[in-house]
């Protein structure tokens, strides 16, 4: 089933092909939409399109991963060689026929290669945005010379995300570099998110919030440990972890079941195998989830707290909204992928609102900004009056 190299290039240019037409559509309805815009305001549409569609191909490589679809064609980066599954069908009929039951099969090797080109689509779109910047650098405004760091750092990362996406495939399946997969696409995601929110704010009128320095401090760490729940979660999926703990709030009838932590986190090595070569154990199954679970509460307990402190500047009021129905989806999804045996649209769904929340709190720290000593002064004098 593996006779094919690991990495066949020959299908490159096809693939490009493929990426440049998929991303001419949301370019050509952004055009179309706003063809009354100032030019800096057609740009930020497509920033705009373009985290969407980010956000859109992170909840399909959780799709991808959560239909056991990440090796539907074990190589990189088309399918056998073939630019699609088409070219590929008897090297994937012989394959199914190898093994049944196996990774291989026409539907996973489309959901495979489907996940691959909308990702080219995302990085030929973040190239234009690349491209424009670099071009407007010398045009005067802040917008300008704001947008040229941040849109290279993120045509960087794009590309480091494709190198994750081969190493998952050609790993196969490694649980460290699928978990790292998925951290860079959220990555991706509060990037993109930054662009957006600094290009809307220097195409109008400037809306900066001024915040307390402790509060902006509390969103940053929020973000910090937002984005370890995240890795511990991708962890539990990534080793098919979840299932480990069937009941809420107990596990296993205990509130301290039997857990292998040494096991549970050794980091580098192969899916299901300890680094001895050892299957691993329950237990350590076992630690993986009980660890997402708890850090879960303390991430819980932190986003809450930090949306009441957000409600008390008028100027945010949405967004602390927006964290406390995000918190609530969290909660509702990642009760029901226990108790009812991670189903696939509450697991997308987690996924996906774990993104949402990076996107959030990327955007309140892209939006706001320290108060200095005379807009503390004045802060000060309007709560006593008050």
């Amino acid at each position: 089933m593996y006779s094919q190299p690991l990495y066949d290039l020959s299908p490159l240019a096809r693939l490009l092909v493929v990426g440049v037409l998929l991303a001419s559509g949301p370019m050509l309805m952004v055009y179309l939409r706003n063809r009354k815009a100032s030019p800096l305001g057609r740009v930020h549409a497509l920033a705009v399109v373009t985290l969407f569609l980010t956000f859109d191909l992170v909840l399909f490589g959780a799709f991808t991963r959560l239909t056991d679809s990440g090796l539907g064609c074990p190589d990189w980066p088309g399918c056998y060689g073939s630019a699609s599954p088409l070219g590929a069908s008897s090297e994937i009929a012989s394959a199914q026929h190898a093994m049944p039951t196996g990774p291989v099969t026409p539907g996973k090797a489309w959901v495979e290669m489907v996940h691959r080109y909308l990702a080219m689509a995302v990085g030929v779109l973040i190239a234009v945005l690349t491209a424009v910047a670099w071009l407007r650098r010398k045009v005067p405004g802040v917008a300008s010379r704001v947008s040229t760091g941040w849109a290279s750092l993120t045509l960087v990362w794009v590309c480091v995300q494709g190198a994750f996406g081969a190493l998952t495939v050609t790993m196969k399946l490694f649980p460290a570099v699928v978990t790292l997969h998925l951290l860079g696409g959220y990555l991706l995601m509060a990037l993109l998110t930054v662009q957006v929110a600094l290009r809307g704010l220097h195409d109008a009128a400037p809306v900066r919030s001024a915040l307390p320095t402790g509060v902006r401090g509390w969103i940053a760490g929020s973000l910090a440990l937002l984005l370890l729940q995240a890795a511990s979660g991708a962890w539990v999926s990534t080793n098919y972890a979840v299932l480990a703990c069937t009941e809420f709030p107990l596990c296993q009838g205990a509130w301290w079941p039997l857990m292998d932590f040494a096991q549970g986190f050794e980091i580098w090595r192969p899916l299901g195998v300890s680094q001895d070569g050892a299957n691993l154990s329950f237990q350590a199954l076992t630690a993986m989830h009980f660890f997402h679970r708890t850090l879960a509460f303390l991430t819980l307990l932190v986003l809450s707290a930090l949306a009441w402190k957000l409600s008390n500047y008028s100027t945010l009021r949405r967004l602390p909204a927006w964290l406390g129905g995000l918190l609530a989806l969290q909660v509702i999804t990642g009760v029901s992928n226990v108790l009812l045996g991670w189903p696939m649209l509450s697991a997308v769904l987690h996924s996906g609102g774990a993104g949402a929340l990076v996107v959030v709190l990327t955007w309140l720290l892209s939006v706001t900004y320290s108060q200095n000593a005379a807009e503390r002064a004045q802060a000060f004098a309007r709560r006593f009056s008050e």
